[in-house]
Formats: C-alpha cells, sequence, structure tokens
C-alpha cells in the first residue's frame, strides 16, 4: 500500500485549497513515513536553505519556519501571482533534489491565516515547536528555526 493511501484523508487536503495573493498561510510537511531525516544537522541546514531557493522565493516570502526531526512548519506570505501548491511543490522538490532522495510524504497541511489572527503570534507558535516537543528547553536552543522580525 502506498503511503498515500495509508494517509487518512490525505486525498482530502487539496479539496477547498486556493491561493489568494499576498495572503498568509501556515503549511505543515511531514517526511515520508515520518523518518526524521532532519535529525541530520547537515540535512536541516539544506532544507533551511531551499525555503530561500529563487523558484520559492518567486511564490512566496517565508516570514517563519521551523525544521523538525520529521516534518516543517512554515508561515509564509503568497506573491503577487504567487501559487501556494506550488511554493509548497518546488520547496519539497529542492529539498529531496539537494538531498538526493524522496524525503516527504505526499500533499501537506495548510492553514490561511484568518485577519483577526495576529501574524507574529503564529510565527511565535511556529519556532515554539521544539520546546512543545520536548527538543528543547528554549527556542534559542534550537538551530533551525528563524523569522523575519528576529
Amino acid at each position: 500500500m502506498s503511503d498515500a493511501a495509508k494517509q487518512p484523508g490525505g486525498k482530502n487536503l487539496r479539496k477547498g485549497r486556493v491561493s489568494l495573493p499576498n495572503h498568509a498561510y501556515l503549511v505543515t510537511a511531514v517526511t515520508a513515513s515520518r523518518k526524521p531525516v532532519f535529525m541530520s544537522f547537515a540535512a536541516a541546514r539544506l532544507a533551511i536553505q531551499c525555503f530561500h531557493d529563487g523558484d520559492v522565493v518567486r511564490h512566496a516570502q517565508t516570514l517563519a519556519f521551523v525544521v523538525m526531526p520529521d516534518h516543517i512548519h512554515w508561515l509564509l506570505q503568497l506573491a503577487d501571482d504567487g501559487n501556494l501548491s506550488e511554493a509548497v511543490r518546488l520547496f519539497k522538490a529542492k529539498v529531496s533534489n539537494t538531498l538526493r532522495q524522496q524525503i516527504w510524504q505526499r500533499g501537506f497541511h495548510d492553514h490561511a491565516l484568518r485577519d483577526d489572527e495576529d501574524i507574529r503570534d503564529i510565527a511565535r507558535y511556529v519556532v515554539a515547536n521544539p520546546v512543545r516537543s520536548g527538543l528543547t528547553k528554549s527556542a534559542g536552543e534550537y538551530p533551525h528555526w528563524d523569522a523575519i522580525w528576529l
């Protein structure tokens, strides 16, 4: 059975997805079989470089991110003509190509930020993931995150 078939509701992740120009989204992408690929410092740093790849940047500005051992959280703002699915596809492809292996589970989860949500609170939520997961006692101890406000 394929990884996609094993994902409950995996095919449904795309239903209702829209790309709104200049809109902010919180994206979560998970490694295949939740393999902790990014426990490797080098692999995590290579993934971070991919957030800034020219093809990715054409679609979206990275506002904040964290690279966890088996997934990423990415707070982004689409460009005027950016496409959410294309930005994520390009990022995931760049990471896989750079690491020379298939990294990702199919699909991704996205949350379009509402007007009443504070984008900086969402960024703080993103960078606090290593603390909530027990990887570190403070965000400052974890090396694989960034936010434009810092």
